[in-house]
């Protein structure tokens, strides 16, 4: 599986040797997009494991011939990554708590008291085996990536620019980097000379918009003493202080027109002349120029030399900007999480689903310095385990639902995957605005949804917006008349789910 691809459908097999009850398991389970194999025999079952790949068990305590704590244990044997949930009566909690501590993900007392927490915790259990398994792949995928050294990233759009980074490396030519401010232009211009034959010699960068039009010119090709008020001694260029190697100009957008003049002079001529000098000296420099403006516009607006434009640009490399590629949000934020995790002597495995989901779909109008920020400044609020959705800015906890500027970012995307970080992000939305709107009282807003209090806060549950049993929203304080209506609800529903499924 790669990034490329949509979440797998859950795959779970239910050993219960009552076949009525198996069978009600099973269709609430298919139900909710589950694959399901039922066995009544715990042998049949363990054998039936290889071929069947589930990601979810779910067990009976009581099996005959064999007892549901063995087979808890000879499950994690064959395969530790598949989740066990038991499923015990009201008598044997002792046992059940047993088995959580030896490997059980949960477990669901019989009677059920609702058919959807069936579904519910094996999908809760699937959430975790796949962000378990997702974040060994790309923990691999980022060790063993095909980019050069310092990038990061397995989208066709990235794949492109590294090819052409290993196509041009070994020629002289100029190169002309193109991209949006935090894309790595400056990192594609050191990679180019790491890997060209003129890595041992200096690499000197400039950044052409930090300077006034005569401290640029002096910077790029020197001055002589007294060629202008505070020019003291005589001083080098940086064309002359990268001879023999790369000089990388940033944001030539930026440069003035009599500069770009002198600097299209020294690339057809190979010799500079410093500020006040009236000799030239020859200089052997390789240049990589980098914008982030739209240059063949600039041209025709009459800001930039056409001229120089056609000197610089005969090597082009776009660096598209991470909203085109979200394919690669999630290799990039574990790689960032691993880097700042090891700073900070910090144990974090991975992000929470919902984590994820904010940072794919966010528009990461900075760009990969954007992303490197908000994943630096999770690793440093979260606790051990898993970088969740209140680590991240509000900004992106909070995102709204898909308008015509994401629905183009989603396209790069798989129709379902495309579809439920949509989904996922309407919903989140739409929820949070009903909870403001009824300060927090589930009852109302589950009025205004149009839908039963139960359905409302299955939803709540499932977006981590609600606490299970108060009926605080996101940890908020609840008045004491919410409360208690929220207590006489949750009694109803109890009663109503008291001949629940057995």
């Amino acid at each position: 599986m790669t990034d490329l691809e949509p979440t797998p459908k859950p795959r779970a097999i239910v050993i219960e040797d009552e076949e009525p009850l198996a069978a009600a398991i099973k269709a609430i389970l298919v139900r909710h997009g589950v694959e399901v194999e039922v066995f009544t025999q715990a042998v049949e079952a363990l054998h039936a494991l290889a071929d069947v790949r589930p990601d979810v068990a779910l067990v009976d305590i009581n099996l005959p011939h064999f007892s549901g704590l063995d087979l808890l244990t000879e499950i994690k044997k064959k395969n530790p990554s598949i989740e066990v949930i038991m499923m015990t009566g009201q008598g044997s909690v002792e046992s059940a708590v047993q088995a959580l501590k030896s490997g059980a993900y949960d477990y669901l007392t019989k009677p059920f008291s609702s058919v959807d927490d069936v579904a519910r915790v094996v999908l809760k259990a699937y959430e975790r085996k796949y962000l378990r398994d997702r974040n060994r792949e790309l923990e691999h995928l980022a060790k063993n990536s095909v980019a050069p050294a310092g990038f990061v990233g397995q989208s066709q759009r990235m794949r492109e620019v590294f090819s052409m980074i290993d196509r041009v490396s070994y020629s002289s030519s100029t190169v002309l980097v193109q991209g949006e401010s935090g894309t790595g232009k400056e990192l594609v211009a050191r990679t180019v000379h790491q890997r060209s034959p003129r890595k041992d010699k200096p690499f000197v960068a400039l950044n052409c918009a930090a300077l006034t039009e005569t401290l640029l010119e002096s910077e790029l090709f020197g001055h002589t003493k007294g060629a202008f008020t505070g020019a003291t001694a005589n001083k080098k260029g940086l064309f002359e202080a990268a001879t023999g190697g790369t000089l990388f100009l940033d944001e030539i957008g930026d440069m003035p027109p009599q500069t770009q003049v002198r600097l299209l002079r020294t690339l057809e001529d190979g010799e500079v002349r410093a500020v006040g000098a009236t000799s030239t000296i020859r200089v052997d420099v390789r240049v990589i120029a980098a914008t982030n403006v739209d240059l063949q516009k600039a041209v025709r607006q009459g800001k930039f030399r056409e001229d120089l434009f056609y000197r610089l640009n005969v090597i082009s490399v776009h660096l598209p900007p991470l909203r085109d590629r979200p394919t690669d949000v999630p290799l990039l934020a574990h790689h960032f999480l691993r880097l700042y995790a090891s700073k900070l002597g910090k144990t974090l495995k991975g992000f929470t689903p919902e984590a994820m989901e904010a940072l794919v779909s966010n528009r990461w109008q900075g760009n990969v310095r954007e992303l490197e920020n908000v994943v630096e400044r999770a690793v440093v609020l979260a606790r051990d385990g898993d970088v969740g959705l209140d680590d991240l800015p509000a900004s992106l906890s909070n995102t709204g639902g898909a308008g015509e500027s994401d629905v183009a970012s989603l396209s790069t995307l798989p129709y379902s995957q495309a579809k439920r970080l949509a989904v996922a992000a309407f919903d989140k939305r739409y929820l949070g605005g009903l909870l403001k709107k009824s300060k927090g009282n589930i009852a109302g807003a589950a009025t205004i949804a149009g839908l039963d209090r139960s359905n409302f806060r299955r939803l709540l549950k499932q977006y981590g917006m609600a606490n299970a049993r108060t009926g605080g929203v996101d940890g908020a304080p609840v008045d004491a008349a919410t409360a208690a209506a929220d207590a006489v609800a949750d009694q109803a529903e109890a009663d109503e789910s008291a001949e629940g499924v057995h």
